[in-house]
């Protein structure tokens, strides 16, 4: 169970419709302690670093994952071949150490390397 505290409500809303889909995962109710907590904070003092070590193009990849939006989608958006989107999405997999796509997300997220 995740438990998932954030000041912001449209915040709140978007990434509980990101999450909600996650198979194995359920999310706390208001007030609720879950078995993992993550919890809004200003963004990270060295998040410069993290950025740095993402390409421009996988920041941007990233955002559309962000968004919900399929391999399709991003290769059209970005004007690069699906086979490409691929690419990036496995390098960012790769350097978030993630499972799929929404923990990507999740990792940036809590990273502060993107907002919603």
């Amino acid at each position: 169970m995740l438990a998932i505290r954030v000041d912001d409500p449209i915040l709140a809303d978007r990434l509980t419709a990101v999450l909600t889909d996650v198979p194995g995962l359920r999310l706390a109710r208001v007030n609720e302690v879950g078995d993992v907590a993550v919890v809004s904070s200003q963004r990270g003092e060295h998040a410069d670093d993290r950025e740095a070590a993402l390409t421009p193009r996988e920041i941007q990849v990233l955002k559309l994952l962000a968004e919900g939006a399929s391999n399709k989608t991003i290769a059209r958006r970005l004007g690069i071949s699906v086979h490409t989107v691929k690419f990036h999405v496995a390098s960012l997999l790769d350097k978030f150490e993630a499972i799929g796509r929404t923990d990507a997300v999740a990792h940036a997220l809590r990273l502060g390397v993107i907002e919603l």
